[in-house]
């Protein structure tokens, strides 16, 4: 295996994070064979290091040169590399802004499989980028072993981005940052979406004897280059693996893909291997992005509860929580309950209605409809002033298809009030942001367009397709009409940018200055400029939460509402997490007067326990703290971090078991109500 990272200042100013994940992994066991650091030609932990990209057979270097800091860096696993080191697989640590040209470059060098873990890589970066690795790709199921996966493949597979990584705990070979002592080999394989869950599933089957033989995180960014489907051909032929968990969330179809699959296997086989698991986002309101880009319902995609009954019908036993996991699975790999009966004895996930009226969007920048009209009046788009109310309604909106790995036009039209979804269909675009005249033409067929609205239909996509493609769009939608001239015009507009764009690729400062602020909760404001995904929640919720992890923290609210407790809150302390962040989360959950209890809940990867704890100790002597709170910490440090909160000598309910745990926040809540 190779590493590779780009020498990025952090915010202590070093490369330490990287260098201690990559001790780390040598310690389990990983074959790391050298890495890349920009001008650097040496050694380091013991390894080769390899400087910049050369010229490769006389070409221009493949290397993109990036500023960070002020400082001018190289980065990439290179050819150079590739052809002195021989590396099975690349583990990418490369900040968001710099991360997809870094992927793009393990890609040309033919690297069989790339790990990349960064969040916040531009929506557009990465639908270059997933296209890239998808339509160069083979992915061999017969090479199920991290340390000899895809070895004689001359192409690349990409996983993640936003992606906690891969291990082997059979063949001790790590790619990520996953907190180790949780890990035991044996032969239960895991795929998720979310980092903090996949670790609770981990310890889940660590405690019950079950182990571990392959657990793969395919990261919560709406375009992974790996999905449930790729992960579950590879389990199903390997040998070290006789049962399988799949840890979904809102947002694409990725389940409901795997759970197709899923029926399919079911024929195939007169001895499946049991499938366990669970979705998280059950509680989620509507229309917003819980933490991850990729929770988000986005349009034409179904909710949690469509994704649940679709793994239900393919015969998957479903669970509410990971901490079931383990024991759940023992009992069908024990071979005396059958699979799909099996399901009515693990609890049930409780469905709520949760919808909000805020229209703010975290992760995305959301502009007003005056802004986004201007954009297209600047076009040269007519906007509505008078409607002929004898007309229908047209719909388009601008997207990418999570299927299929590209921008695409979504259209439709409603007559007389019916539902436009009865008439939505869908049009994928290139990336070279062209659309030929067939293309114009069947969706004013398909919108039964008249022949005198044919130009300014066209005018319309067109102008949408520039906003999307030139200001990094995520999705742009708008309502037409044709006016009293017969002429389409935009009669209602509702567009929303991608910030990781601002955040990470440092471009579109125009379209930050247009944020809509004033239709955003200054609580959820407050908490992003600390680096916290804040969602306050609607209905009488009196649960605080503080979780790590958008997975984790989705679950958590999810968990919650099947024992009868409504929180108030969802919040993701996010996977950097100081102990002046925990002491601000606090601070923000408790500007809310509906809290009456709170509860904390820490499985740490790369958030460490022991800073948690040191965070809720600050909390309690800077605000004065006087509701009740709850604290669960598990993963990274764990035992250090319980045990100052029990030396602390503060009021606090301590407990490892999360159903404990969860209970007793409802309970606390429920007196105090």
């Amino acid at each position: 295996m190779g590493f590779e990272t780009g020498m990025v200042l952090t915010a202590e100013g070093t490369v330490y994070q990287a260098t201690q994940n990559a001790r780390q992994s040598l310690e389990y066991g990983t074959n790391i064979v050298g890495g890349v650091t920009p001008g650097r030609d040496g050694q380091h932990l013991g390894l080769p290091v390899l400087p910049s990209v050369r010229a490769v057979s006389g070409t221009t270097s493949l290397s993109t040169y990036c500023v960070h800091s002020g400082l001018e860096n190289l980065y990439g696993l290179s050819i150079q590399a590739k052809e002195k080191l021989r590396p099975d697989a690349s583990a990418v640590y490369v900040a968001a802004g710099n991360a997809a040209p870094a992927i793009e470059e393990a890609i040309e060098a033919e690297i069989p499989l790339i790990v990349a873990v960064a969040e916040h890589i531009p929506l557009h970066d990465m639908l270059r980028v997933t296209i890239l690795s998808r339509y160069r790709t083979v992915f061999r199921a017969d090479f199920v072993k991290v340390q000899s996966m895809l070895r004689s493949q001359s192409r690349s597979r990409l996983v993640g981005a936003n992606s906690p990584g891969m291990i082997s705990a059979v063949g001790k070979c790590r790619l990520g940052f996953h907190p180790l002592p949780t890990f035991q080999p044996g032969c239960v394989a895991i795929a998720a979406k979310s980092g903090t869950l996949s670790y609770e599933t981990v310890a889940s089957t660590t405690r019950s004897g079950l182990g571990q033989s392959l657990v793969i995180g395919i990261g919560g960014d709406p375009l992974p280059g790996t999905d449930f489907v790729d992960a579950l051909k590879v389990f199903e032929r390997d040998d070290d693996t006789k049962g399988i968990i799949l840890v979904g969330e809102i947002g694409g179809r990725a389940e409901e893909d795997a759970a197709g699959w899923i029926k399919d296997y079911h024929r195939r086989n007169q001895d499946p291997k049991p499938i366990m698991a669970l979705v998280a986002g059950i509680q989620a309101p509507v229309g917003r992005v819980m933490g991850h880009a990729g929770a988000l319902i986005g349009a034409g995609e179904n909710s949690a509860r469509s994704k649940v009954k679709a793994l239900e019908d393919a015969g998957v036993v479903i669970t509410n929580h990971p901490s079931k996991f383990g024991d759940g699975m023992k009992r069908l790999l024990g071979g005396h309950v059958d699979q799909k009966r099996c399901m009515h004895t693990l609890r049930r996930p409780v469905f709520l209605s949760q919808r909000d009226t805020h229209t703010s969007q975290q992760r995305h920048i959301y502009i007003q409809e005056t802004r986004s009209n201007k954009m297209l009046q600047d076009l040269g788009v007519p906007i509505a002033e008078d409607e002929d109310p004898r007309g229908r309604d047209y719909f388009l909106t601008i997207t990418y298809d999570r299927s299929n790995y590209s921008p695409c036009i979504i259209t439709s039209y409603s007559i007389g009030g019916e539902s436009a979804q009865n008439h939505a269909k869908s049009h994928s675009l290139g990336l070279d942001k062209r659309v030929d005249a067939a293309v114009f033409s069947c969706i004013a067929a398909e919108l039964k367009c008249r022949r005198e609205s044919f130009d300014s239909l066209t005018k319309i996509l067109s102008s949408m397709m520039q906003i999307f493609f030139d200001k990094d769009g995520f999705e742009l939608s708008a309502r037409l009409s044709r006016n009293i001239q017969g002429v389409l015009a935009v009669a209602r507009s509702s567009f929303k940018f991608d910030d990781a764009a601002l955040r990470s690729g440092k471009r579109q400062d125009d379209i930050q200055k247009m944020r809509d602020m004033g239709n955003e909760i200054n609580e959820e404001v407050e908490a992003e400029k600390d680096g916290i995904v804040y969602i306050k929640l609607g209905g009488e919720g009196s649960i605080g939460t503080l979780v790590n992890g958008a997975g984790l923290a989705m679950n958590t609210v999810d968990a919650i509402a099947d024992m009868g407790g409504k929180c108030a809150n969802f919040l993701d302390t996010g996977g950097k997490a100081t102990s002046e962040t925990v002491k601000s989360s606090f601070r923000i959950v408790l500007k809310d007067p509906r809290v009456k209890t709170v509860f904390v809940n820490i499985f740490g990867g790369l958030t460490l326990c022991d800073m948690i704890a040191e965070g809720i100790m600050l909390a309690y002597k800077d605000l004065g703290i006087t509701v009740p709170v709850v604290v669960r910490l598990r993963g990274t440090n764990e035992e250090i971090g319980q045990k100052m909160i029990a030396e602390s000598g503060l009021s606090l309910h301590a407990f490892d078991d999360f159903d404990e745990a969860a209970e007793k926040v409802v309970e606390l809540a429920g007196k105090a109500s």
